[in-house]
C-alpha cells in the first residue's frame, strides 16, 4: 500500500508477505494508523520517519519480512504496534536460493530517437563535461597538482567557454604497497580510467619520481602511450619533479603544459548523441528506512528507460548488495555473469574476515537513525536502483565498462571510492539517492541527487535535485522515475546539478586502497 494523491500517508505495506510497515512521517505513542484493508495499528511508543512497525504478532526467533523478503530474525517478541529495530532484530543467517539466471527478464520495449547535447570524442565516446585533468601518480605529486590546478581559475577560463574546468585528482596512495599488486593494478586501473575518460579533454601526469605507483608503470600497464595519425607511440604530458628539480620549477612547467592545452580542449561543440551513449553510474549514501521505498526503486525506473535506449547502467557498492544478491543472480544472463557476483561476495566475506569485521555492520549510525537495522534490510533497499532488467556483467572496480543494460561492479560501500571506482570505469553520468542527506559530487562527472522524504528535501534544499518523497504523498514510482530519466539526459546536456552549483567533486577523488600499507 503506497500513497493516495490527497490523502494523509501514515505508513507504508511494502508486500503482502511483509509483516511490518514503514512509518511514512514522524508517528507519536498512541496513535492509531491505517495499514489498509480496513485494519489499524495502535503505536506502542513514538515511531520515526522510515522506521519499521510491527503488522502482525511476531515471536522471538521469527522472520521479519520487507519487500517480501527476509531482513532478519526477531531476538524478542513484539506485538502489533511495536517498534521493530536493532533492540530486537539481528541479521541472522538465513539460506538464500540463487536460482542462476533461472528468472532472465525479457527486454524492456525499446526506447528510440531520444539524444542527448554532449561531446563527442575522436575515439568515438561520448562526454557529458569537458575538464583537463591533473593526474597524481603519487600522493607526494598531490600538492603541485593542486597548485597547477588553482592557477587556472574562472578568470582564466572564461576565454575557454567551452571547457568546465581544470581538476586535480590527488589521492592518499602510490607507495607503500606491493610493485605490481593487487592495491598497485588497482590504482593504476583508477588513474587511468580518469585520465582517459570521455569527461577528460586533456590531462596532464604528474608524479614525484621515486614512488612505487611509477609513471612508466602506469603508461605501460594501462597503454596510455598516445598513437598519432602516422601510428607512432608519443608519450602523453607527463612530469617528474625529481626530475625536474622540485616543487616551484614542476608546478612552472606544468603551468606551461595547460595553457598549450586550452586551445585543444576548448575546440569542441556540444551536438546531438545517442542517449545509448550514455554509462549511468548508480550509488546510495545516508540511506534510511525509505531509500528503498521512494528513490531507490524510482532510480530503478529510470535505469530501465535508459537501458531500454540503449544505454548502460550500473550498479555498485556490493556491500550493500550482500544480502539481497540472490536477486540479481537469478536475473543474471548467464550463470556465468552470475557467477563473477557470487565470487565477488565470497571475496567480501573472505576479506573482512581477515580484519575481524563483519559485513553486517555495514548499516552506518546514520542509516540506523534513519531506520535500516540490518545489512540485509539496506541491500535490499539498494539493490532497487538496478531496476528491472537482465543482468549483463560483473566489473572488478575501476574496469572499463563495455557491455550495455544492466551491470555491477564491485565497489566498497563508502561513497567516494565507490563512485570513484565507477567514474574510472567510463561512467558519465551518476546518480546518488540519500534519505539523510549526503551532500556529494565527483569530478569531472555530475552527480545527480534524489531525496528520499520530502522533510530532508526541503530542509536541504539547495543540496538536492529531485524529491522522491513525493511518492510518500500520493505520486508514483514511476512518475518520479521519468522525472530522473528526464533529469539525466538534461544534466547530460549541460544542466548544472545542485552540487556543482556548490562546487563540489574536487575532494571526492578517492581511488580504493586496499591491503598493507609498507
Amino acid at each position: 500500500m503506497l500513497a493516495v494523491a490527497g490523502q494523509r500517508t501514515d505508513v507504508v505495506h511494502l508486500h503482502p508477505q511483509d509483516n511490518i510497515v514503514v512509518a511514512a512521517r514522524h508517528l507519536a505513542a498512541g496513535e492509531t494508523v491505517a495499514v489498509g484493508d480496513g485494519q489499524s495499528i495502535t503505536l506502542s511508543q513514538p515511531i520515526k520517519l522510515g522506521h519499521k512497525i510491527a503488522l502482525v504478532p511476531v515471536a522471538k526467533g521469527e522472520y521479519v519480512r520487507k519487500y517480501g523478503q527476509i531482513i532478519g530474525t526477531t531476538t524478542s517478541a513484539a506485538e502489533p504496534g511495536d517498534w521493530i529495530h536493532s533492540h530486537n532484530l539481528s541479521n541472522g543467517d538465513f539460506v538464500r536460493d540463487y536460482a542462476k539466471a533461472q528468472e532472465i527478464p525479457a527486454p524492456p520495449t525499446p526506447i528510440v530517437g531520444r539524444t542527448f547535447q554532449g561531446f563527442r570524442r575522436k575515439d568515438g565516446r561520448s562526454g557529458t563535461r569537458n575538464y583537463i585533468g591533473i593526474v597524481s601518480s603519487v600522493n607526494c605529486s598531490a600538492t603541485v597538482s593542486k597548485y597547477i590546478a588553482e592557477k587556472f581559475d574562472k578568470n582564466v577560463l572564461k576565454d575557454y567557454p567551452n571547457i568546465d574546468g581544470v581538476i586535480a585528482l590527488r589521492h592518499g596512495g602510490g607507495c607503500g604497497l606491493q610493485y605490481g599488486g593487487l592495491q598497485h593494478n588497482i590504482l593504476a586501473r583508477t588513474l587511468a580510467g580518469m585520465a582517459r575518460h570521455p569527461n577528460i579533454g586533456g590531462y596532464l601526469i604528474i608524479g614525484l619520481g621515486c614512488e612505487n605507483a611509477s609513471i612508466g608503470y602506469l603508461l605501460d600497464s594501462q597503454s596510455l602511450l598516445q598513437i598519432d595519425g602516422s601510428g607512432k607511440r608519443h608519450l602523453p604530458p607527463v612530469l617528474s619533479m625529481q626530475d625536474l628539480g622540485g616543487t616551484a620549477k614542476t608546478v612552472e612547467a606544468g603551468i606551461k603544459m595547460l595553457a598549450e592545452l586550452l586551445p585543444q580542449v576548448n575546440d569542441v561543440r556540444r551536438e546531438p548523441i545517442p542517449i545509448s551513449e550514455i554509462i549511468l553510474g548508480t550509488n546510495c549514501g545516508g540511506s534510511d528506512g525509505n531509500s528503498g521505498v521512494t528513490c531507490n526503486p524510482a532510480l530503478g525506473v529510470a535505469s530501465d528507460m535508459l537501458v531500454a535506449g540503449g544505454g548502460a547502467s550500473v550498479l555498485a557498492e556490493t556491500t550493500e548488495i550482500y544480502g539481497a544478491e540472490h536477486l540479481l543472480t537469478r536475473r543474471a544472463k548467464s550463470v556465468e555473469v552470475a557467477d563473477k557476483l557470487l565470487e565477488r561476495i565470497q571475496w567480501w566475506l573472505w576479506h573482512t574476515g581477515l580484519y575481524g569485521v563483519e559485513i553486517d555492520n555495514n548499516p552506518s549510525v546514520g542509516n540506523k537513525e534513519g531506520g535500516l537495522t540490518t545489512i540485509a534490510e539496506k541491500s535490499l533497499g539498494a539493490v532497487a536502483k538496478a531496476g528491472s532488467t537482465a543482468l549483463t556483467d560483473v566489473y572488478q572496480y575501476a574496469e572499463q565498462i563495455t557491455a550495455k543494460g544492466f551491470s555491477v561492479m564491485d565497489t566498497p560501500g563508502f561513497d567516494p571510492p565507490s563512485v570513484t571506482g565507477l567514474v574510472a570505469g567510463g561512467c558519465n553520468m551518476i546518480v546518488f539517492t540519500t534519505g539523510r542527506g549526503s551532500c556529494f559530487g565527483c569530478k569531472p562527472v555530475p552527480s545527480i541527487k534524489v531525496a528520499s522524504n520530502t522533510p530532508m528535501y526541503e530542509r536541504m534544499i539547495d543540496d538536492m535535485d529531485i524529491n522522491a518523497g513525493e511518492i510518500l504523498h500520493g505520486k508514483s514510482v514511476d512518475e518520479v522515475g521519468r522525472e530522473i530519466f528526464e533529469k539525466i539526459i538534461s544534466v547530460a546536456s549541460g544542466e548544472q546539478t545542485k552540487s556543482e552549483q556548490l562546487g563540489y567533486g574536487d575532494e571526492e577523488f578517492v581511488p580504493w586502497q586496499i591491503g598493507p600499507t609498507l
